[in-house]
């Protein structure tokens, strides 16, 4: 994947660098793994706005993804690379050997031919899924199991990737994409690679228009606001009023909103860096 950048030649070109696709090998996706998405406008069953700056966006179809990769043994030809509006990511359509169709996540370097296979005798290769007591230490891996068969929870998102550091017992030791330090079970599930479409982060849409068009509406400040409508709303004139906090009142910049005493607490080795 490579970005492409556009001549100034109107004010939402100036500054536009996005992907050129140049990955992606179909128009349309498969008929049989689509199904319909209905837009919220980011409002409840009530018709009450519960979170605001959603709404309109174009009309957009969902790819069911298969997170569990639970067909082990059972080779798959890469049929195509996808664009999903729906996640970061590229998605792959995978044929089986027994005619069945799916769509993974599509790991960097995963191309149109490649054979992927998941369960126990799969080599280590990207795309490839295996238990965590089965990938060599050191090893890129994203859409890792939290629980088994539960389907893939971490590194999901486009360009990241967790590392396989060591196993203790029946636990794998694995650095996540945020830098935590977690033990996770070695009878989950985890893919070999890095998540596509690396250079996401980088694209800049160039103008609001095409926030527009994804469904994201205008974000307003909370300062900019009136007291009665945020907690740092009011003050006269460019005066901001309160700490930062969200609109319920919650700080934000370092105030801890995890449970003292979560379940998971004995799991996390080392948390995540500041």
């Amino acid at each position: 994947m490579s970005l492409k950048k556009f001549k100034p030649t109107t004010p939402g070109q100036r500054h536009k660098i996005i992907s050129d696709y140049s990955e992606v090998t179909a128009a349309k996706p498969e008929k049989s793994l689509v199904v319909g998405k209905s837009k919220s406008g980011g409002r409840n069953h009530d018709g009450k706005m519960t979170m605001r700056y959603i709404g309109g966006g174009h009309k957009q179809k969902y790819r069911i993804i298969d997170f569990k990769r639970s067909k082990h043994g059972v080779p798959a030809t890469v049929k195509t690379i996808e664009y999903d509006p729906n996640r970061t990511a590229r998605i792959a359509l995978l044929y089986y050997a027994d005619g069945e169709k799916a769509y993974i996540i599509a790991p960097e370097g995963l191309k149109v031919g490649d054979t992927v296979v998941a369960g126990k005798d799969a080599a280590p290769n990207v795309g490839n899924a295996l238990f965590l007591s089965d990938i060599p230490l050191g090893t890129v891996i994203h859409n890792i199991e939290l629980k088994p068969g539960k389907g893939g929870a971490i590194a999901r998102g486009a360009g990241t990737y967790a590392q396989l550091n060591a196993r203790d017992g029946r636990y794998a030791i694995i650095k996540l994409p945020s830098g935590e330090t977690r033990m996770i079970l070695t009878t989950c599930l985890a893919t070999i690679g890095a998540v596509s479409n690396s250079e996401h982060n980088l694209a800049i849409s160039g103008k609001a228009g095409r926030k527009r068009w994804l469904g994201r509406r205008p974000r307003v400040r909370g300062v900019v606001m009136n007291p009665v409508d945020h907690p740092m709303g009011g003050g006269e004139g460019r005066n901001a009023g309160g700490h930062p906090r969200s609109r319920k009142g919650i700080p934000a910049k370092g105030y801890k909103t995890r449970a003292s005493k979560k379940y998971s607490d004995k799991f996390i080795i080392e948390r995540r860096k500041k």
